[in-house]
Order: C-alpha cells, then sequence, then structure tokens
C-alpha cells in the first residue's frame, strides 16, 4: 500500500465514535499486509438505508486502502436474533426469511462496496459445523455476571424482565466469528461493542492476535432524535425512488445537516468546514443541502436522476415560493401517527380542525409541495415534513 500509516489512520478514524486499540491497529497498518476487515450484518431485514451506510461507507474506504473486507452475513445469528439495545427478546428469523432478505442485503451494499474485493461470508457455514459439545465449549468461556455487565442485559436484569438463556450465546457466536475468520479489525455500531470485545476475547483464548475494534455512530433519523429506523418511519432507504430520497434529504433541519454530511457525505473534511463557514458569514445553508441530496442520489442512482430530482424540487418548493427560513415545530405523539388535521392546529397553520378541514377542502394544504385531497390524511411518527397552508403559511413539522 502507497497511502502512509499516517493518512491511513486519518481516515479509519473520520466520522467514527471509537477506535481499540489505536496503537494495536498502527502496528497492523506498518505490517504492510491488507487487513482483514470484518462486519457482520443480520439480514433481519431486506431493504438497506442510509443509517446502514456510515458503516458501509467506511468499509469502502478501507478496501480502497487496499484492504480485505469480509462483509458477514449473520444467517446463523440471526436466527437467535440480536438483543442488542432491546429490552426484549427479538423474534428469531427462519431460515427460508434468511436467505430472502441475505440475497438483498448482497444486491444493496454493493451500491457501495467493490463486489470483486469483497468477500462474502456466511457464519452458517462454520457455525452448523459445531457439535452441541463445541458450543458448550464456548459457552464455558464467559461468565453470566460477565454477560450482565452489558447494558441492555443489566438493565433487563434489574427490571425483572426476561432474558432467555439462548440470547448470552449471541455476543459468543459474534466473537467466535471473529476467530473463523482471523479478524484484525471489526467494525459495528456503538451499540455492538460488548459483543466486539468479546471477539477480542475470544480471539485471545485460541491463541490469536486480537482484532481491534472500531465503533460507528447511530445515525438519528429525519426527525433527528431517534435512531434511523424502518419502524419508525424516520428512514432514507437507499433503493427509495431518487425524488423521494432528494425531498426527504431537504427536509432536515439546519443542525442535522453537518451531522449527515459528516456521516454521509464523501466530500473532504476541508471542503464541509468551509461550507460551515459560508453559512456561517450568511449564505442559505439550503444550497449546502442541494449539494448534499444530490451528492447521495448520484451513489444511489446516477447523475441524471439527481439532476431530475433537483428540477422536480425546484419546482415544487423554489419556484413555489418556499421562504429560506420555515420555523420548525416539534410534535410529541403518543401514537404511532396524527391526522393531519389534528397537526394544522397544534403547528399553528390553523386555529382549528374545522379551519383544517375547510383548507383541505379548498385545496389549500401541500405537504413537501404536493396538495392534500385526503382529509383523513395521517403522518406517520418519525417524519420531518413541510407543510404549506395557502401562499403563506408554512412550517417543518418534526414528528416525534
Amino acid at each position: 500500500m502507497n497511502t502512509s500509516t499516517q493518512i491511513q489512520l486519518e481516515i479509519i478514524k473520520r466520522g467514527s465514535h471509537e477506535l481499540l486499540i489505536e496503537a494495536e491497529l498502527e502496528s497492523k497498518l506498518k505490517s504492510g499486509r491488507p487487513l482483514r476487515i470484518k462486519a457482520g450484518f443480520d439480514p433481519t431485514a431486506p431493504d438497506l438505508h442510509l443509517g446502514h451506510t456510515v458503516l458501509l461507507n467506511k468499509l469502502r474506504q478501507l478496501q480502497d486502502m487496499g484492504h480485505h473486507i469480509l462483509f458477514l452475513i449473520g444467517d446463523y445469528t440471526g436466527m437467535i436474533g440480536d438483543p442488542s439495545g432491546k429490552n426484549t427478546t427479538r423474534p428469531p428469523l427462519t431460515r427460508e426469511q434468511v436467505a430472502e432478505n441475505a440475497q438483498s442485503y448482497t444486491t444493496q451494499v454493493f451500491k457501495i462496496l467493490k463486489p470483486e474485493h469483497t468477500e462474502v461470508v456466511f457464519n452458517s457455514s462454520w457455525m452448523d459445523k459445531l457439535t452441541a459439545a463445541d458450543l458448550i465449549k464456548l459457552a464455558a468461556t464467559h461468565t453470566v455476571a460477565r454477560m450482565l455487565e452489558r447494558d441492555d442485559f443489566d438493565k433487563r436484569y434489574r427490571n425483572n424482565q426476561a432474558i432467555a438463556i439462548h440470547e448470552f450465546l449471541y455476543p459468543l457466536i459474534q466473537g467466535y466469528d471473529s476467530v473463523a475468520l482471523k479478524a484484525d479489525l471489526e467494525l459495528g455500531g456503538t451499540d455492538q461493542k460488548f459483543n466486539l470485545l468479546v471477539g477480542r476475547e475470544l480471539q485471545k483464548h485460541f491463541g490469536q492476535s486480537q482484532q481491534c475494534i472500531l465503533t460507528m455512530p447511530l445515525l438519528e433519523g429525519l426527525d433527528g432524535v431517534n435512531k434511523m429506523s424502518k419502524s419508525l418511519n424516520n428512514y432514507v432507504g437507499i433503493t427509495e425512488n431518487p425524488k423521494e430520497i432528494f425531498g426527504k434529504l431537504m427536509s432536515i433541519s439546519d443542525q442535522l445537516m453537518w451531522r449527515y454530511l459528516e456521516l454521509l457525505s464523501f466530500e473532504s473534511v476541508n471542503t464541509i468546514a468551509a461550507w460551515r463557514k459560508e453559512v456561517e458569514a450568511g449564505s442559505n445553508p439550503r444550497d449546502i443541502k442541494v449539494k448534499f441530496a444530490q451528492e447521495i442520489v448520484t451513489r444511489f442512482h446516477s447523475r441524471h436522476d439527481a439532476e431530475l430530482a433537483l428540477a422536480d424540487f425546484e419546482t415544487r418548493f423554489r419556484y413555489g415560493s418556499l421562504p429560506d427560513e420555515i420555523a420548525e415545530k416539534i410534535i410529541k405523539i403518543q401514537e404511532d401517527e396524527i391526522p393531519l388535521v389534528q397537526l394544522l392546529k397544534l403547528t399553528g397553520l390553523t386555529s382549528s380542525t374545522s379551519e383544517a378541514l375547510r383548507m383541505i377542502d379548498q385545496n389549500a394544504v401541500k405537504l413537501d409541495g404536493e396538495k392534500v385531497e385526503d382529509k383523513i390524511t395521517k403522518i406517520k411518527r418519525g417524519q420531518s415534513i413541510v407543510i404549506q397552508v395557502g401562499k403563506r403559511k408554512f412550517a417543518r413539522a418534526i414528528i416525534q
């Protein structure tokens, strides 16, 4: 590799949360050999969103440095269900569900990773070969007390919430994957730190060189609060329509924009810093959002699609007299969705629900530039939308 160790470390650490242990990784990089870099994905859902790409982007950067990427499909662990960050036991998947979702994963990840330089592996290929006795020996490497050091297990134990025995096997099996693959570095979200450390411990137990660990932040969804998730409907799917992706990214708050640029953009740190100075000097942050939205649409579709999405957005918004500054309204709800007529009242765009109904009847209400005709329209929690009533009333509603 021609890239210096210092430059590689700077690229690796950019946008990351924690690197363990930097001195060890520096030593591995100085060896000059391509590192075996592992990242595991449980195929619990068939569609990837931008939250998933935070880690995938980092894998691509490492791939571009010449390192060997091990894209692990957790088809075996997917049948257990990862309990990380959950306060209940996650329902396991069937082999059929896992196989279907894994196929979708491998198709989508190659929008980011180079297929010719990515080794796709399935942990069932070695886990299926372990006997019951082997699993018992693996379980013997850790105590219950050690497992309860994990935050989610500890909370559930203290709250008298059920923890199934098989859930303790999950971090052990994920850790054993690192042994099977002889990983030099493993990537994961911040909620995976315990599991990644188990991998280090098991590699030491089996006499291997221990992997380093790089944790990546969990990306907030469009609401700017909760982790990006399909279940919260605050996500941007990488296979969504280009206009939908563009519109969603233009709807994020000015503050969240910088977070997305840091974790998702391939622009240089210096370029993003220059953009910050421009905005601080008075330039419109919407212009930066346009550049970012075009970059993302181009990455997952094409430059042509990005240009069409921009033209569509400008037709619906900029040329439709969307003001430069729109008041943000955070609306917290108890249910999964809220009726639009109620939302119009809560945002102050109408004085009452009866006025809201009347404005919809008059075709005077728009959501993200589209006229609303259905009076029973509901907005799901997790969405960030621009609402327009008449020609002069606007609000960006963030539903939490």
